[in-house]
């Protein structure tokens, strides 16, 4: 799953445990499916990998971060496997092995927060209040439940992940590594099942999508499906690859030419308009912020991207698939689903308005004149869970965070350091409006993006400091 090239993944004596643990949860899944056990697998998958991740955060902090965003990328997946094997939609959240995984770094959190708050670790006290609040709001109006729960995970745990990132600065080169391979080899693997998932529609997929009962996800057969890959729903999956293909505009390897073929093939077929526009937001954005020698670099990529991805999206299947999306832009007034969500927004955004303390995080409410709820827009799930009360403070750590990554020009002459920046705010401002970029694999890319940007402005200033 990693590059074996990076020094600091190979195996030697220091790794070859870390490695063991790994291929360890590989091999039990994969001998618990090959027998038929996918029952016995509901505990032992998020008790195992919980398990692998607190020995990977003490031990191989590196592995750790790397462990954490293969659980976002497959996690779900092994889960549709595991219910597909059990006959029936099993309890719990899709994303519960990934959000353990996730939470194990809140134990950074708890450990440096009380030092980094006259510095920038402000703007994470202020969303993490945020998100407590809504929490205590939650219980205070309803009984505790996962309804609860859960919710509260999908939200605190991306910000202690990108909190654990930005402390660990000075690991900032090797993690700067980890995150340019694994998401190389993300974008490859989560690229390659798509396609393999739109042609064959797999068993597992298909009795997920009869299971959630979206028609708007297509139908459970052959080139009738929009992409969702290892991920759970096609918006989550675009969010992830998103971020993949953004970092392969920067990424020096032979091996991303071929995973951006295939990814943004898939990118393509998820049908997913916001993360479209997403990613044509953090070029924009990207592109100024480099320098003039990675700006070519960057515009050569580009084109052979162009040249992967032009030929393929223009043949039968995928072409008429592709072209009618493509053509929603043109035609919006005549575009009934997004008609439809107007008309929800503003009915719902009547009511969220007047949230001043809020329902507590999981609050959700459906339009009365159309398919549209709450969840469906970030900014109404923010008034909604946290009021106004919540809400402000919450952006207003997200606006300085921000504002900080503007600060210094240390990091110019790094692509990746600028890719970072783009990725989390074309995340955030790119998907607000339709997608809850707060919890979950919404947030995952927003804060730890963010997160990997600040630990780069933090290196490259004490190194000019140390000079």
């Amino acid at each position: 799953m990693f590059y074996l090239r990076d020094r600091t993944l190979q195996t030697n004596p220091q790794s070859t445990q870390a490695w063991l643990a790994i291929l360890g949860l590989v091999l039990l899944l994969a001998l618990g499916f090959l027998v038929g056990a996918g029952r016995f697998l509901i505990l032992i998958f998020p008790g195992a990998s919980l398990a692998i991740g607190v020995f990977l955060y003490h031990r191989y902090p590196t592995f750790y971060i790397g462990f954490t965003w293969w659980m976002w990328f497959v996690g779900s997946f092994v889960r549709r496997l595991i219910d597909y094997q059990s006959g029936y939609v099993t309890p719990g959240p899709w994303n519960l092995t990934p959000m353990l995984v996730t939470a194990i770094s809140c134990l950074t959190l708890a450990r440096y927060l009380p030092r980094f708050l006259n510095q920038a670790g402000l703007p994470f006290f202020l969303c993490l209040g945020s998100v407590i609040y809504g929490f205590l709001v939650g219980v205070i109006q309803n009984p505790i439940s996962d309804a609860i729960i859960i919710p509260f995970l999908g939200w605190l745990t991306p910000i202690c992940f990108g909190f654990h990132l930005f402390v660990h600065w000075r690991d900032y080169p090797e993690n700067r590594q980890t995150f340019e391979r694994i998401f190389v080899w993300g974008v490859l693997v989560m690229g390659v099942y798509g396609i393999y998932q739109y042609f064959v529609a797999p068993e597992w997929d298909r009795f997920w999508l009869i299971e959630v009962e979206n028609p708007t996800y297509g139908r459970p057969e052959p080139l009738q499906m929009r992409v969702w890959s290892t991920a759970v729903i096609p918006q989550k999956f675009a969010a992830l690859m998103m971020a993949g293909l953004m970092l392969l505009f920067v990424n020096s390897g032979i091996l991303r030419f071929v995973a951006a073929g295939v990814g943004y093939l898939t990118f393509l077929l998820s049908r997913i308009r916001t993360a479209w526009l997403s990613l044509l937001l953090g070029l924009l954005i990207l592109i100024p912020s480099l320098k003039t020698r990675l700006q070519m670099r960057f515009i050569v990529s580009v084109m052979v991207a162009m040249l992967i991805i032009l030929p393929l999206s223009s043949i039968e299947p995928f072409s008429s698939v592709i072209t009618s999306r493509l053509e929603s832009f043109s035609n919006i007034q005549d575009d009934e689903s997004y008609q439809e969500r107007l008309q929800g927004q503003r009915e719902l955004f009547d009511s969220a308005l007047a949230e001043f303390v809020g329902r507590g995080l999981g609050a959700k409410l459906e339009s009365e004149t159309s398919d549209l709820a709450s969840y469906d827009n970030g900014m109404l799930v923010l008034l909604f869970s946290l009021g106004w009360f919540g809400s402000l403070p919450y952006l207003a750590g997200i606006i300085l965070l921000f504002i900080s990554l503007f600060r210094g020009a240390e990091n110019r002459s790094d692509a990746f350091a600028s890719a970072a920046r783009a990725i989390a705010i074309s995340t955030f401002f790119g998907q607000i409006a339709f997608n809850p970029v707060m919890e979950g694999e919404f947030a995952m890319p927003l804060w730890g993006f963010l997160g990997m940007s600040l630990a780069a402005q933090q290196y490259y200033k004490q190194e000019k400091e140390t000079r």
